[in-house]
């Protein structure tokens, strides 16, 4: 083996090394977050959703569709889109968050999956994300222009503050960690609370529920964690944290807060165990038939409706972000449809525009 090649050889794993030794470094900063470990992760592995490989759904969820790779993707995210993103500012109204009225149930949604709810003279914030970049990086994943106009600033003290997944553009380090002395009582999936704690949260503020189990919040909210279908992770390692969606229910009110999912079976479960709602939060955007198990497609969204037995939809997880490969008004324009032809009554608010629920749904076609 002659000099120059074993020179070659050792200048190659000593870059190699250093690539790895920063890229665990590089993972070590706060907004990765932090896995179970310990006595928590113990606690998890008895969870029946719980395998050696972390969680899983309730049926096979690849995360690619049958015949697609991840240079599939690559390539598809490089072809031009249409509209992929608003040619202008978009609308938004800023209301008071300070003092919505006690009388009727009110939802505020900030663009995406980002939406404050008073409910009983509770104060509830779900998926906050108000960085400005559903991601750990500065340079990917920026909000579109007008969508961003709440500040944590303007926001009461904060009773319920509830985490679906740990996915950065629903788990916002950045969002959270301000946030944390506003925040009485946090409602997250198992695991998701190792994050929060590595961000300096109390174990004492978290409660952490699998599917089907509930919890009682000021005497009056009652939480239920329920299924979705989706996955999790904040770094390489996937499902080391749940996914869920949840039921919150009042004396007087029935609300489905939806998180990420795709279609399958457990709406018509949830809705004949829980239903009905009198409003369903369902996502509905960043879908593509390439990840299609994962994400549901418009169509999917106003079915699971009809299935979760809502007496109305609101649709999220559009209007903040592009995360997907479609026009960014797309979503709305095919569920709205799709769920006129199944006779299911459609919300469609303008970021900060409130709804009462049972009351005043907003179903202007602001975004054309």
């Amino acid at each position: 083996m002659s000099r120059k090649f074993k020179k070659t050889m050792m200048t190659s794993l000593i870059i190699l090394a250093a690539l790895a030794l920063g890229g665990y470094f590089y993972l070590q900063q706060p907004q990765f977050g932090r896995n179970p470990e310990g006595a928590h992760l113990e606690k998890i592995k008895k969870s029946s959703h719980y395998t050696e490989k972390g969680f899983q759904n309730q049926h096979l969820t690849p995360d690619l569709a049958e015949g697609t790779t991840y240079w599939d993707i690559l390539k598809a995210y490089f072809v031009k889109v249409e509209n992929k993103e608003p040619s202008q500012s978009l609308p938004s109204v800023k209301t008071d968050l300070k003092n919505l009225p006690n009388d009727a149930p009110s939802v505020v949604w900030f663009g995406h999956s980002s939406y404050f709810l008073k409910v009983g003279g509770k104060t509830i914030l779900v998926d906050p994300v108000f960085s400005g970049n559903a991601s750990p990086v500065s340079f990917f994943g920026s909000n579109y222009a007008g969508s961003n106009v709440y500040s944590l600033d303007d926001f009461p003290p904060i009773d319920l503050l509830i985490i679906s997944h740990d996915h950065y553009d629903h788990l916002d380090y950045p969002t959270v960690k301000a946030l944390q002395p506003k925040v009485k009582q946090v409602v997250t999936s198992l695991g998701v609370g190792s994050h929060l704690q590595h961000w300096g949260y109390s174990p004492s503020q978290i409660n952490e529920l699998d599917w089907w189990e509930n919890t009682t919040i000021a005497d009056s909210l009652e939480i239920t964690a329920a299924p979705a279908r989706h996955f999790s992770g904040r770094g390489i390692k996937r499902a080391q944290t749940f996914w869920s969606s949840f039921i919150l229910k009042t004396p007087q009110y029935n609300l489905y807060l939806g998180g990420d999912s795709g279609y399958d079976t457990h709406f018509k479960e949830i809705g004949e165990k829980y239903g009905p709602f009198d409003l369903a939060i369902l996502e509905c955007g960043q879908y593509n038939h390439m990840w299609k198990y994962i994400h549901m497609m418009p169509e999917e969204v106003a079915q699971a409706a009809v299935e979760l037995k809502a007496k109305t939809l609101l649709p999220v997880h559009w209007a903040k972000f592009t995360l997907g490969l479609h026009p960014w008004m797309e979503p709305i324009e095919r569920v709205t449809k799709k769920a006129q032809e199944l006779n299911v009554p459609v919300t469609t608010p303008m970021i900060g525009e409130v709804v009462e629920i049972n009351r005043h749904y907003p179903n202007k076609a602001w975004w054309k």
